[in-house]
Protein backbone atom coordinates (compact mmCIF):
# COMPACT_ATOMS: atom_id res chain seq x y z
CA UNK A 1 0.00 0.00 0.00
CA UNK A 2 2.67 2.47 0.78
CA UNK A 3 4.70 1.40 -2.45
CA UNK A 4 1.28 2.55 -4.05
CA UNK A 5 0.97 5.74 -2.73
CA UNK A 6 4.74 6.53 -3.51
CA UNK A 7 4.25 5.15 -7.11
CA UNK A 8 1.20 8.01 -7.41
CA UNK A 9 2.69 10.78 -5.47
CA UNK A 10 5.64 10.47 -8.03
CA UNK A 11 3.80 10.06 -10.99
CA UNK A 12 1.63 13.27 -9.45
CA UNK A 13 5.13 15.23 -8.80
CA UNK A 14 6.10 14.00 -12.21
CA UNK A 15 3.03 15.30 -13.72
CA UNK A 16 2.79 18.68 -12.27
CA UNK A 17 6.82 19.32 -12.67
CA UNK A 18 6.05 18.34 -17.15
CA UNK A 19 3.22 20.65 -16.83
CA UNK A 20 5.37 23.68 -15.36
CA UNK A 21 8.41 22.97 -17.39
CA UNK A 22 5.57 23.10 -20.38
CA UNK A 23 3.78 26.12 -19.27
CA UNK A 24 6.63 29.12 -19.92
CA UNK A 25 6.99 27.56 -23.84
CA UNK A 26 3.71 27.68 -24.36
CA UNK A 27 3.69 31.26 -22.64
CA UNK A 28 6.36 32.36 -25.02
CA UNK A 29 4.91 31.08 -28.14
CA UNK A 30 1.11 32.76 -27.72
CA UNK A 31 3.68 35.67 -26.55
CA UNK A 32 5.12 35.82 -30.18
CA UNK A 33 2.66 34.98 -31.53
CA UNK A 34 0.49 38.01 -30.65
CA UNK A 35 3.44 40.39 -30.72
CA UNK A 36 3.84 40.26 -34.69
CA UNK A 37 7.39 41.85 -35.69
CA UNK A 38 6.55 45.10 -37.64
CA UNK A 39 6.93 43.63 -40.89
CA UNK A 40 4.22 41.05 -40.25
CA UNK A 41 2.08 43.56 -39.33
CA UNK A 42 2.21 45.90 -42.43
CA UNK A 43 1.97 42.51 -44.74
CA UNK A 44 -1.21 41.51 -42.55
CA UNK A 45 -2.36 44.71 -42.93
CA UNK A 46 -1.94 45.05 -46.77
CA UNK A 47 -3.45 41.88 -47.48
CA UNK A 48 -6.32 43.28 -45.57
CA UNK A 49 -6.32 46.32 -47.54
CA UNK A 50 -5.52 44.53 -50.79
CA UNK A 51 -8.92 41.87 -50.04
CA UNK A 52 -10.87 45.30 -49.15
CA UNK A 53 -10.07 46.80 -52.82
CA UNK A 54 -10.54 43.47 -54.20
CA UNK A 55 -14.00 43.24 -52.56
CA UNK A 56 -15.12 46.68 -53.48
CA UNK A 57 -14.30 46.76 -57.60
CA UNK A 58 -15.74 43.62 -57.71
CA UNK A 59 -19.38 44.79 -55.76
CA UNK A 60 -18.64 48.16 -58.45
CA UNK A 61 -18.00 45.88 -61.75
CA UNK A 62 -20.47 42.94 -61.07
CA UNK A 63 -22.66 44.77 -63.41
CA UNK A 64 -20.72 44.36 -66.23
CA UNK A 65 -20.30 41.12 -66.55
CA UNK A 66 -22.37 41.37 -69.91
CA UNK A 67 -19.78 44.11 -71.42
CA UNK A 68 -23.42 45.38 -73.02
CA UNK A 69 -23.64 47.17 -69.84
CA UNK A 70 -20.43 48.53 -69.83
CA UNK A 71 -20.87 49.64 -72.74
CA UNK A 72 -24.49 51.56 -71.97
CA UNK A 73 -22.38 53.65 -69.49
CA UNK A 74 -19.63 54.61 -71.37
CA UNK A 75 -16.99 52.30 -71.79
CA UNK A 76 -15.27 51.63 -74.99
CA UNK A 77 -12.61 49.16 -76.28
CA UNK A 78 -9.23 50.84 -77.55
CA UNK A 79 -6.41 49.26 -78.37
CA UNK A 80 -7.60 45.98 -78.89
CA UNK A 81 -6.56 42.92 -76.76
CA UNK A 82 -3.33 44.43 -75.16
CA UNK A 83 -0.75 41.48 -74.67
CA UNK A 84 2.71 40.63 -74.02
CA UNK A 85 5.79 38.78 -75.27
CA UNK A 86 6.57 36.78 -72.63
CA UNK A 87 4.53 37.89 -69.58
CA UNK A 88 0.81 37.17 -70.37
CA UNK A 89 -1.88 39.61 -71.23
CA UNK A 90 -3.67 42.38 -69.71
CA UNK A 91 -6.30 41.37 -72.16
CA UNK A 92 -8.95 44.38 -73.66
CA UNK A 93 -9.74 47.51 -72.06
CA UNK A 94 -12.75 49.34 -72.23
CA UNK A 95 -11.83 52.78 -71.13
CA UNK A 96 -14.50 55.38 -70.08
CA UNK A 97 -12.84 58.61 -71.45
CA UNK A 98 -14.49 61.00 -69.04
CA UNK A 99 -13.60 59.28 -65.98
CA UNK A 100 -10.03 59.08 -67.70
CA UNK A 101 -10.01 62.50 -67.93
CA UNK A 102 -11.19 63.82 -64.57
CA UNK A 103 -8.37 63.47 -62.72
CA UNK A 104 -10.22 61.71 -59.67
CA UNK A 105 -9.69 58.26 -58.17
CA UNK A 106 -12.58 56.93 -56.64
CA UNK A 107 -12.81 52.98 -56.12
CA UNK A 108 -15.90 52.21 -57.14
CA UNK A 109 -16.04 53.81 -60.10
CA UNK A 110 -12.82 52.25 -62.18
CA UNK A 111 -11.47 54.43 -65.50
CA UNK A 112 -11.40 50.71 -67.44
CA UNK A 113 -12.69 47.68 -66.91
CA UNK A 114 -10.80 44.50 -68.64
CA UNK A 115 -12.09 41.53 -70.25
CA UNK A 116 -10.65 38.40 -71.78
CA UNK A 117 -11.74 37.17 -75.16
CA UNK A 118 -13.27 33.03 -74.87
CA UNK A 119 -12.86 30.73 -77.85
CA UNK A 120 -16.68 30.86 -78.16
CA UNK A 121 -16.41 35.01 -78.96
CA UNK A 122 -17.95 35.87 -75.52
CA UNK A 123 -16.34 38.18 -72.73
CA UNK A 124 -15.14 37.37 -69.58
CA UNK A 125 -15.17 40.36 -67.05
CA UNK A 126 -11.40 39.61 -65.10
CA UNK A 127 -10.71 43.47 -63.84
CA UNK A 128 -10.84 46.63 -63.55
CA UNK A 129 -7.42 49.42 -64.33
CA UNK A 130 -7.52 53.13 -62.50
CA UNK A 131 -5.87 55.57 -64.15
CA UNK A 132 -4.61 58.97 -63.68
CA UNK A 133 -2.69 60.90 -66.18
CA UNK A 134 0.64 62.07 -64.10
CA UNK A 135 0.51 65.67 -65.43
CA UNK A 136 -2.98 66.07 -64.10
CA UNK A 137 -2.12 64.05 -60.86
CA UNK A 138 1.51 65.97 -60.05
CA UNK A 139 0.26 68.90 -60.40
CA UNK A 140 -2.09 69.19 -56.82
CA UNK A 141 -0.11 65.87 -55.17
CA UNK A 142 3.45 65.22 -53.79
CA UNK A 143 3.64 61.48 -54.59
CA UNK A 144 1.85 58.61 -56.77
CA UNK A 145 -1.42 57.54 -56.53
CA UNK A 146 -2.52 54.68 -54.25
CA UNK A 147 -6.28 53.22 -53.45
CA UNK A 148 -6.79 51.37 -50.63
CA UNK A 149 -2.91 50.94 -49.93
CA UNK A 150 -2.10 50.17 -53.60
CA UNK A 151 0.86 52.13 -55.09
CA UNK A 152 -0.26 52.92 -58.99
CA UNK A 153 2.54 52.13 -61.14
CA UNK A 154 3.94 54.81 -63.56
CA UNK A 155 3.91 54.11 -67.24
CA UNK A 156 5.92 56.69 -69.09
CA UNK A 157 5.97 58.13 -72.16
CA UNK A 158 6.61 56.78 -74.89
CA UNK A 159 4.38 53.64 -74.54
CA UNK A 160 2.57 51.19 -76.52
CA UNK A 161 -0.70 53.45 -76.01
CA UNK A 162 0.56 56.79 -77.71
CA UNK A 163 -0.56 58.40 -73.68
CA UNK A 164 1.79 60.62 -72.15
CA UNK A 165 2.73 59.73 -68.68
CA UNK A 166 0.24 58.32 -66.80
CA UNK A 167 -0.32 56.23 -63.09
CA UNK A 168 -2.17 52.79 -63.68
CA UNK A 169 -3.32 50.17 -61.07
CA UNK A 170 -4.66 47.02 -62.24
CA UNK A 171 -6.95 45.04 -60.06
CA UNK A 172 -7.35 41.24 -61.17
CA UNK A 173 -10.55 41.25 -59.01
CA UNK A 174 -12.05 38.44 -61.42
CA UNK A 175 -9.33 36.60 -62.30
CA UNK A 176 -6.56 35.06 -59.88
CA UNK A 177 -2.82 36.32 -61.48
CA UNK A 178 0.30 34.15 -60.31
CA UNK A 179 2.48 36.95 -59.99
CA UNK A 180 -0.25 39.02 -57.53
CA UNK A 181 -3.53 40.60 -57.59
CA UNK A 182 -2.23 43.81 -58.15
CA UNK A 183 0.63 43.64 -61.49
CA UNK A 184 0.16 44.82 -64.88
CA UNK A 185 0.14 41.60 -66.57
CA UNK A 186 -0.99 38.78 -65.34
CA UNK A 187 0.14 35.23 -66.87
CA UNK A 188 -3.22 33.71 -66.58
CA UNK A 189 -4.57 35.84 -69.42
CA UNK A 190 -4.73 35.23 -73.12
CA UNK A 191 -5.64 37.58 -76.02
CA UNK A 192 -5.46 33.79 -78.15
CA UNK A 193 -9.26 33.72 -79.12
CA UNK A 194 -9.15 38.02 -79.95
CA UNK A 195 -11.11 38.63 -83.11
CA UNK A 196 -9.70 41.92 -83.89
CA UNK A 197 -12.91 43.35 -83.84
Amino acid sequence: MNMERLVKNWYSTFAIAALLAAAPSRALAQDQHSHAGPGQELLQDLRSKGGALVRTVREATERFKDVNAAEAEGYHLQFGCVSGPDAGAMGMHFINGPLVGDGVIDASKPEIVIYEPQADGSLQLIGADYVVLAAQWNATHSSAPELMGQLFHLFEAPNRFGLPDFYTLHVWAWKDSPTGTFVNWNTNVSCNAFSGQ
